[in-house]
This record gives C-alpha cells, structure tokens and sequence, in this order.
C-alpha cells in the first residue's frame, strides 16, 4: 500500500492505494499523527484506491477516528468502494464515519 497526502487549506487528504492490511496500519497512523500534529481542521481519508481493508485497517481507522476527535480534527472518509462499503456494512462500522462519495465533497464539508 502506497500513503500519499495532499493539503487544501486547512483539510489534508491522505490517499491510500492498495490494500489496507496489517502491513501498513503503522504507516497509516504516522501519517495521522504527523496531520494532527499540524493542527489540521480535518482529515479525509480517500479510500477510492483501497481494494481490501482487513480487521487491523478497520481498527486502525477506528483509532484514527478518536484520536482525531480528542484532538479537535475530524475525520471523515470518502469514495469507498462497493467492496470496501460491503466490509463496513457486515462490521456494523458504517455508522461511525462520516462517509462521502467523493474526496472534493467531503473536503468541503468542512467549510
């Protein structure tokens, strides 16, 4: 899996391309960690390159998710794909994001 972030304003998106598997779950959470250390407003987490998420992704967006909240950014996810959307659904964890279609839409939730 590949981690690429991208600032607009006061929002970063951090794209992931490939699966989201143990293997990268630290990769991921240095890439968090180093967002909210910049006082970001929000993260969006683009997932439209993510063809798998196993348990440790979940729980590491899971994690993601309170740390960002006890640290005053939000984190919201966009462009999951049926798969990935199939994965949160049978998990029950679709309810706790906030999910959008597309990364540009959810960026600008924020304003």
């Amino acid at each position: 899996m590949k981690i690429q972030t991208q600032d607009y304003n006061d929002v970063t998106v951090i794209e992931l391309q490939g699966d989201f598997d143990s293997d990268y779950t630290e990769l991921f959470k240095n890439a968090v960690l180093k967002v909210v250390s910049q006082n970001k407003q929000g993260i969006v987490v683009d997932m439209a390159s993510v063809g798998f998420i196993d348990s440790q992704g979940l729980e590491q967006l899971l994690w993601a998710r309170d740390y960002c909240n006890q640290n005053n950014t939000q984190l919201k996810l966009a462009a999951l794909d049926e798969k990935c959307r199939n994965i949160f659904q049978v998990t029950r964890l679709e309810l706790e994001f906030d999910d959008y279609s597309e990364v540009a839409q959810a960026a600008k939730s924020f304003a």
